[in-house]
């Protein structure tokens, strides 16, 4: 006979005998909790959502002043406050952040500057322009200087496209039709570095691991190099160009690559057959990538005018920005306090977001420090659910990118389908399945 488990409970507890008796209420009496503890704290954690929304308003202002487009921007090393921008007019502007205001305007180079960079105490500035020079300045002005004129110029055969200066160590590196390692006191550069013909049009320095460099190639490779070495060391073959690179201040073996198919890609440089994360959702060409001084999040900004913010390890953005006025995107910077975002566009503006949309700014007290605190909790504990999910992920965004987006979508499925179906009337083995994350990659080669 099949045994049959059942709850029974003994009347005696439960029934009355007479309606003066009173009822046994199994309660909990344990004072710190209530019994609608859950419900309560879920009805928290929607109204702070819903106000996390209302109160996203990211942009916080501009900076006004270039002829043309702004091609390259740096932050200052060691002043929160200053930012330097490189425009398609040959200017280089020196901007204060605290006051918006321009400090100082260089007329740099004939045509483009390509690129311009630092050292590490930020008493100089270097740039690279159109017409194969570099140029050596101080970066704040003396009291007497009516006219800026460079500290030093070295004028190349081949046009350089791009600079970085090492993060220790007074040398930096140019690339163009090569990589050269130069030292700020030779005119000449201490080592050349060619591997393909095609021309490298960038090129950055590892902040850990500072003797290590990455450049992307015009021929679709991401080539890395050691400065201790004569050679460099391996390269990764894309399907697509990569436009820039980004070293993670964290973790010295990861970098994020910008790629022409809409797409980025994460790498660890000891492994480059396969990429550790493909981050989606533009809609166009990624031009530029920076991350934030914590090494968990990455701002883009892309050809379809759009900026967005990534975690490091989530496939889509958390964050998107955009204006009516905004246009194609070609530089963006994460401020080294962790609260700003800076965007350079074709528009001649450098616009000034937060970071964290809809975080209030200026000084705290301790009354809104905790109730933020116990705001993120409480969404961070129910974030997986329906209702707070789907308002937390809503963003609106222009009918154009709405509508490619859903486009990308439908081809995305369509080549899945297509594939799947292939390897399902195939003979197997014969159509290899390939994951999304080495799809893109056609060879590593060392």
């Amino acid at each position: 006979m099949p045994k049959v488990k059942v709850l029974s409970r003994n009347p005696d507890d439960y029934v009355r005998e007479t309606k003066h008796d009173i009822h046994k209420v199994p309660r909990n009496y344990d004072p710190s909790l209530h019994p609608f503890e859950a419900p309560r704290e879920y009805v928290r954690a929607l109204n702070a959502t819903k106000l996390e929304r209302v109160f996203a308003k990211p942009f916080l202002g501009s900076l006004e002043g270039h002829t043309d487009s702004v091609h390259c921007m740096r932050n200052h090393p060691t002043n929160l406050s200053t930012v330097v921008s490189g425009g398609c007019d040959g200017t280089v502007k020196l901007w204060d952040l605290s006051t918006r205001a321009c400090q100082r305007s260089i007329q740099a180079h004939k045509g483009f500057v390509r690129g311009l960079c630092m050292d590490k105490s930020g008493q100089f500035l270097f740039t690279v322009g159109d017409d194969k020079a570099i140029k050596k300045w101080r970066t704040f002005p003396d009291a007497n200087e009516t006219s800026p004129k460079p500290l030093n110029t070295i004028i190349g055969k081949n046009m350089f496209i791009s600079i970085d200066h090492h993060w220790k160590e007074p040398k930096y590196a140019t690339c163009g039709s090569q990589v050269d390692i130069w030292d700020e006191t030779h005119a000449d550069p201490i080592r050349t570095y060619s591997w393909g013909s095609d021309s490298i049009h960038n090129i950055k320095f590892n902040p850990v691991e500072t003797y290590m460099l990455g450049s992307c190639t015009q021929d679709r490779n991401i080539i890395l190099y050691d400065m201790r070495g004569a050679a460099p060391l391996r390269k990764v073959v894309m399907e697509m160009r990569t436009n820039t690179i980004a070293w993670n201040p964290m973790e010295a073996f990861t970098f994020t690559a910008a790629n022409e198919d809409y797409n980025l890609y994460t790498f660890d440089m000891r492994n480059l057959k396969t990429a550790l994360n493909v981050h989606m959702d533009h809609i166009s060409a990624v031009v530029d990538v920076d991350y934030s001084p914590t090494g968990k999040e990455f701002v883009t900004g892309s050809f379809d005018k759009t900026i967005r913010i990534y975690n490091v390890d989530k496939g889509h953005s958390r964050e998107v920005y955009h204006t009516k006025r905004m246009q194609h995107v070609s530089c963006v910077r994460w401020s080294l306090d962790n609260k700003y975002i800076l965007s350079g566009s074709d528009e001649m503006n450098i616009r000034i977001w937060k970071a964290n949309a809809s975080e209030k700014l200026g000084k705290l007290n301790r009354r809104e420090e905790a109730s933020t605190l116990y705001n993120s909790k409480l969404k961070e504990k129910f974030q997986h659910h329906p209702q707070v999910k789907r308002i937390s992920r809503h963003r609106h965004v222009p009918s154009l990118i709405y509508r490619e987006t859903k486009t990308i979508r439908i081809q995305k499925e369509s080549k899945k389908r297509k594939e799947h179906n292939r390897r399902k009337h195939s003979k197997p083995g014969s159509v290899p399945f390939k994951p999304e994350r080495k799809k893109h990659i056609l060879a590593e080669v060392e």
